[in-house]
C-alpha cells in the first residue's frame, strides 16, 4: 500500500515539474504531451494528469461575480502612454476610507480566477484592482497558451511603469487611505518583488506568492515591507527566493518569508486540483490579510 502511494506521489511530483517546465520555459505542448505520456504510460493518462495540474477555467468561483456585498466594474484608459485596463471591486459596506490592493495575475493574464481573488480581497475590506498587464497587447486572450506567449513578449519597463501608475492613481484618489499595496501570484509574485525595488513610495507593502526574485543586489533598493510565500517543492523559485530573502535581511529591509511544507508551486490556486493545498492556502491568506491591514489601514 505505502509503495503504491509513494509511486503515485513520485509520478505526481514529476508531472508538476514537467508542467511547470512547459508553462515557464519551453511552452511546447507537443513536448509536454510526449513527456507526460512517457511518465503516465498512455496518452489518455497523460491528458488526465495535465487536466489535474492545469488551472481549470470552469472551476467555481469562491466569491460570485454578482455577490451583493460587492460593487464590481471594469476600468479602461491610458497609463504610461499605453492602453491600460483593470477589474475593480469595492465592498459596499465597511470603512469609509479604505486602502487599495493591486492584484497582479499569473502568466496567463487576467483570468476569472484572478478576478475571483480580487473579490476576496475586497471582502477583506479593501478596494481591489486586478490589472490586466496584457492590455497594451490587446488584453488577455481566452486561450491560456496565447496569454503565456504574450507575457513572454511584454515590455517589462512598461509593465513596471503601468503598475506604478495604477498605484499613484489610487494613492491620490479621494476617499482612500492614501496607501496602496499589492499582491501577486507566480509571474505576478515576481513583479511584486521587482516593484519593491523599483516602486519607490508608490506602495505601502507587497505580498508575493511563489514569485521568482530579482538579483540579491537589488535588495538594497527595496523600500516597502514584503510578505513572501514559498512552496517547499518549488525548487525553481526557491533557487532565487532563498538568496533574495537572505539579501533583504542582510540589508535590514522589512521582510517576512514563509515556506509551506509539502506543497507545490501555485498551492494557493484552487482552480488546479493537483496543486491546491487548502490548509496552506488558508494559512497564507490569513497572513496576507493581516499584513495588508497592518500596512494599508488608516
Amino acid at each position: 500500500m505505502n509503495g503504491s502511494f509513494d509511486r503515485d506521489a513520485a509520478i505526481s511530483g514529476k508531472a508538476v515539474d514537467l508542467y511547470d517546465a512547459f508553462t515557464h520555459d519551453h511552452h511546447d505542448r507537443r513536448t509536454l504531451l510526449r513527456q507526460m505520456t512517457a511518465l503516465a504510460g498512455s496518452a489518455a493518462a497523460a491528458e488526465a494528469l495535465i487536466g489535474g495540474i492545469a488551472a481549470s477555467p470552469a472551476a467555481a468561483a469562491k466569491v460570485a461575480p454578482d455577490d451583493p456585498r460587492l460593487q464590481a466594474d471594469r476600468w479602461s484608459g491610458t497609463i504610461a502612454g499605453k492602453p491600460a485596463a483593470a477589474y475593480v471591486v469595492s465592498p459596499r459596506k465597511g470603512a469609509k476610507r479604505r486602502g487599495t490592493v493591486i492584484v497582479i495575475h499569473e502568466n496567463r493574464g487576467l483570468t476569472p480566477h484572478i478576478q475571483d481573488v480580487a473579490r476576496r480581497v475586497a471582502l477583506e475590506g479593501f478596494d481591489a484592482a486586478a490589472v490586466d498587464f496584457l492590455a497594451p497587447q490587446g488584453g488577455t486572450p481566452a486561450d491560456e497558451d496565447a496569454a503565456r506567449a504574450l507575457i513572454g513578449t511584454a515590455d517589462y519597463d512598461l509593465v513596471i511603469a503601468q503598475a506604478i501608475g495604477f498605484a499613484e492613481r489610487y494613492r491620490t484618489r479621494r476617499g482612500g487611505t492614501g496607501k496602496v499595496g499589492t499582491v501577486g501570484f507566480c509571474w505576478g509574485g515576481g513583479l511584486v518583488n521587482r516593484l519593491a525595488a523599483a516602486g519607490g513610495a508608490a506602495f505601502a507593502g507587497g505580498v508575493s506568492y511563489y514569485g521568482p526574485a530579482p538579483a540579491p543586489s537589488e535588495a538594497a533598493k527595496v523600500r516597502m515591507p514584503l510578505l513572501l510565500h514559498y512552496a517547499e517543492r518549488d525548487a525553481r523559485v526557491a533557487a532565487t527566493g532563498e538568496p533574495w530573502v537572505a539579501a533583504l535581511k542582510a540589508a535590514g529591509r522589512p521582510v517576512e518569508a514563509f515556506t509551506y511544507p509539502g506543497v507545490d508551486h501555485a498551492f494557493s490556486n484552487d482552480t488546479s486540483a493537483q496543486r491546491y493545498d487548502a490548509a496552506a492556502a488558508a494559512q497564507a491568506w490569513a497572513r496576507t490579510a493581516a499584513f495588508l491591514h497592518r500596512h494599508l489601514d488608516v
